[in-house]
Protein backbone atom coordinates (compact mmCIF):
# COMPACT_ATOMS: atom_id res chain seq x y z
CA UNK A 1 0.00 0.00 0.00
CA UNK A 2 1.44 3.46 -0.93
CA UNK A 3 2.02 6.12 1.33
CA UNK A 4 -0.26 8.29 -0.44
CA UNK A 5 -3.14 5.46 0.03
CA UNK A 6 -2.38 4.95 3.62
CA UNK A 7 -2.53 9.00 4.60
CA UNK A 8 -5.62 9.51 2.59
CA UNK A 9 -7.33 6.44 4.60
CA UNK A 10 -6.38 8.02 7.85
CA UNK A 11 -7.92 11.02 7.27
CA UNK A 12 -11.19 9.48 5.90
CA UNK A 13 -11.64 7.49 9.50
CA UNK A 14 -10.31 10.93 11.17
CA UNK A 15 -13.81 12.34 9.39
CA UNK A 16 -15.39 9.39 10.12
CA UNK A 17 -14.35 10.02 14.09
CA UNK A 18 -15.70 13.53 13.55
CA UNK A 19 -18.71 13.03 12.69
CA UNK A 20 -19.71 10.08 15.50
CA UNK A 21 -18.51 12.68 17.85
CA UNK A 22 -20.37 15.64 16.20
CA UNK A 23 -23.71 12.92 16.21
CA UNK A 24 -23.08 12.69 19.86
CA UNK A 25 -22.43 16.21 20.69
CA UNK A 26 -25.97 17.19 19.47
CA UNK A 27 -27.87 14.99 21.76
CA UNK A 28 -25.59 15.73 24.65
CA UNK A 29 -27.24 16.81 27.69
CA UNK A 30 -26.17 20.87 28.89
CA UNK A 31 -28.22 20.80 31.76
CA UNK A 32 -26.52 24.13 33.70
CA UNK A 33 -27.02 25.64 37.32
CA UNK A 34 -26.47 29.39 37.73
CA UNK A 35 -27.86 31.73 40.37
CA UNK A 36 -29.00 35.14 39.85
CA UNK A 37 -30.31 38.03 41.47
CA UNK A 38 -32.45 40.93 40.66
CA UNK A 39 -33.18 43.94 42.56
CA UNK A 40 -36.88 43.42 41.95
CA UNK A 41 -39.16 42.03 44.07
CA UNK A 42 -39.86 38.13 43.86
CA UNK A 43 -43.49 38.13 42.37
CA UNK A 44 -42.87 40.64 39.59
CA UNK A 45 -39.75 38.34 38.73
CA UNK A 46 -41.59 35.26 39.06
CA UNK A 47 -44.14 36.55 36.94
CA UNK A 48 -41.89 38.05 34.35
CA UNK A 49 -39.67 34.61 33.80
CA UNK A 50 -43.48 32.75 33.34
CA UNK A 51 -44.79 34.88 31.25
CA UNK A 52 -41.55 34.60 29.10
CA UNK A 53 -41.31 30.78 29.46
CA UNK A 54 -44.69 30.35 28.17
CA UNK A 55 -43.81 32.81 25.02
CA UNK A 56 -41.00 30.04 23.97
CA UNK A 57 -43.29 27.09 24.50
CA UNK A 58 -42.40 25.74 28.10
CA UNK A 59 -45.31 24.19 29.88
CA UNK A 60 -45.68 24.29 33.69
CA UNK A 61 -45.71 20.58 34.95
CA UNK A 62 -45.42 21.01 38.73
CA UNK A 63 -43.24 22.96 41.39
CA UNK A 64 -43.37 22.27 45.18
CA UNK A 65 -44.81 25.36 47.24
CA UNK A 66 -42.37 24.81 50.58
CA UNK A 67 -39.30 24.23 48.39
CA UNK A 68 -39.94 27.53 46.52
CA UNK A 69 -39.43 25.42 43.46
CA UNK A 70 -41.89 25.59 39.86
CA UNK A 71 -41.34 23.18 37.18
CA UNK A 72 -41.07 23.53 33.60
CA UNK A 73 -41.39 21.43 30.51
CA UNK A 74 -40.76 21.75 26.94
CA UNK A 75 -40.19 19.69 23.86
CA UNK A 76 -36.67 20.06 21.76
CA UNK A 77 -37.37 19.64 18.14
CA UNK A 78 -34.97 18.22 15.92
CA UNK A 79 -33.55 20.08 13.10
CA UNK A 80 -35.04 18.45 9.67
CA UNK A 81 -32.61 20.53 7.59
CA UNK A 82 -29.48 19.54 9.97
CA UNK A 83 -30.51 15.80 9.50
CA UNK A 84 -30.70 16.25 5.83
CA UNK A 85 -27.10 18.03 5.96
CA UNK A 86 -25.78 15.13 8.17
CA UNK A 87 -27.14 12.78 5.68
CA UNK A 88 -25.36 13.96 2.89
CA UNK A 89 -22.21 14.90 4.39
CA UNK A 90 -22.32 10.75 6.19
CA UNK A 91 -23.38 9.74 2.25
CA UNK A 92 -20.65 11.43 0.96
CA UNK A 93 -17.95 10.23 3.65
CA UNK A 94 -19.11 6.50 3.63
CA UNK A 95 -18.87 6.71 0.25
CA UNK A 96 -15.09 8.51 0.12
CA UNK A 97 -14.46 5.73 2.49
CA UNK A 98 -15.70 2.84 0.24
CA UNK A 99 -13.19 4.43 -2.73
CA UNK A 100 -10.25 4.24 -0.26
CA UNK A 101 -10.97 0.77 0.04
CA UNK A 102 -11.29 0.29 -3.21
CA UNK A 103 -7.72 1.45 -4.24
CA UNK A 104 -6.48 -0.37 -1.25
CA UNK A 105 -8.50 -3.84 -2.24
CA UNK A 106 -9.13 -3.29 -5.86
CA UNK A 107 -10.42 -6.80 -6.25
CA UNK A 108 -13.79 -5.97 -4.20
CA UNK A 109 -15.11 -4.04 -7.31
CA UNK A 110 -17.17 -1.12 -6.45
CA UNK A 111 -19.37 -2.67 -3.68
CA UNK A 112 -17.51 -0.83 -1.42
CA UNK A 113 -19.26 2.38 -2.51
CA UNK A 114 -22.16 1.09 -1.14
CA UNK A 115 -21.29 2.08 2.64
CA UNK A 116 -22.89 5.62 1.06
CA UNK A 117 -26.39 3.89 1.20
CA UNK A 118 -25.96 3.12 4.97
CA UNK A 119 -23.44 5.64 6.64
CA UNK A 120 -26.25 8.84 4.90
CA UNK A 121 -29.72 7.89 5.92
CA UNK A 122 -27.82 6.71 9.31
CA UNK A 123 -26.13 9.47 10.30
CA UNK A 124 -29.17 11.47 9.10
CA UNK A 125 -31.97 9.17 11.43
CA UNK A 126 -29.05 8.93 14.53
CA UNK A 127 -29.41 12.88 14.81
CA UNK A 128 -32.81 13.27 14.03
CA UNK A 129 -33.72 10.66 16.95
CA UNK A 130 -30.66 11.50 19.61
CA UNK A 131 -31.48 15.22 19.53
CA UNK A 132 -35.29 15.51 19.96
CA UNK A 133 -35.79 15.31 23.78
CA UNK A 134 -37.55 16.91 26.50
CA UNK A 135 -35.81 19.51 28.56
CA UNK A 136 -36.83 21.00 31.97
CA UNK A 137 -36.69 24.25 32.93
CA UNK A 138 -36.20 24.48 37.07
CA UNK A 139 -37.07 27.91 39.19
CA UNK A 140 -36.21 27.68 43.04
CA UNK A 141 -36.25 30.86 44.55
CA UNK A 142 -33.57 31.33 47.44
CA UNK A 143 -35.74 34.10 49.39
CA UNK A 144 -36.75 34.66 52.51
CA UNK A 145 -38.51 38.04 52.31
CA UNK A 146 -41.18 38.55 50.08
CA UNK A 147 -40.38 42.37 49.72
CA UNK A 148 -36.46 42.22 49.55
CA UNK A 149 -34.64 41.87 46.33
CA UNK A 150 -34.36 38.58 44.37
CA UNK A 151 -32.41 35.29 44.53
CA UNK A 152 -32.98 32.36 42.51
CA UNK A 153 -31.36 28.98 41.52
CA UNK A 154 -32.20 28.16 37.57
CA UNK A 155 -31.47 24.53 36.49
CA UNK A 156 -31.90 24.66 32.61
CA UNK A 157 -30.10 24.17 29.57
CA UNK A 158 -27.38 26.22 28.96
CA UNK A 159 -28.28 28.06 25.27
CA UNK A 160 -31.97 28.75 26.72
CA UNK A 161 -30.10 30.45 30.25
CA UNK A 162 -28.25 32.27 27.71
CA UNK A 163 -31.72 33.75 25.84
CA UNK A 164 -33.11 34.38 29.24
CA UNK A 165 -30.49 36.48 30.39
CA UNK A 166 -30.00 38.25 27.34
CA UNK A 167 -33.57 38.98 26.53
CA UNK A 168 -34.90 39.58 30.33
CA UNK A 169 -31.69 41.11 31.62
CA UNK A 170 -32.75 44.63 31.57
CA UNK A 171 -35.97 44.19 31.83
CA UNK A 172 -36.08 42.40 34.79
CA UNK A 173 -32.37 43.61 36.51
CA UNK A 174 -30.96 40.14 36.63
CA UNK A 175 -27.36 39.87 37.19
CA UNK A 176 -25.33 36.60 37.51
CA UNK A 177 -21.60 35.44 37.38
CA UNK A 178 -21.11 36.10 33.71
CA UNK A 179 -20.52 32.36 34.06
CA UNK A 180 -22.63 31.39 30.96
CA UNK A 181 -21.15 33.47 28.66
CA UNK A 182 -17.40 32.10 28.93
CA UNK A 183 -15.95 29.40 26.82
CA UNK A 184 -14.23 26.11 28.46
CA UNK A 185 -11.51 26.73 26.29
Amino acid sequence: MSYSLNSTLLLTILLAIGLFFFLRASSKDRTTIVEISSSQQPIKVLNGLCEWLNLRGWKQTGGDFEQRILIFKGQVVSSKFLAIFLGFLGGFGSCALGLVIIQIYPELGWWPILLGLIGGPLSGIVYFKKSAREEKFELRLINENENDSTFMRLRAHRDELISLENELGEKLQLKSDGSLFKTPI
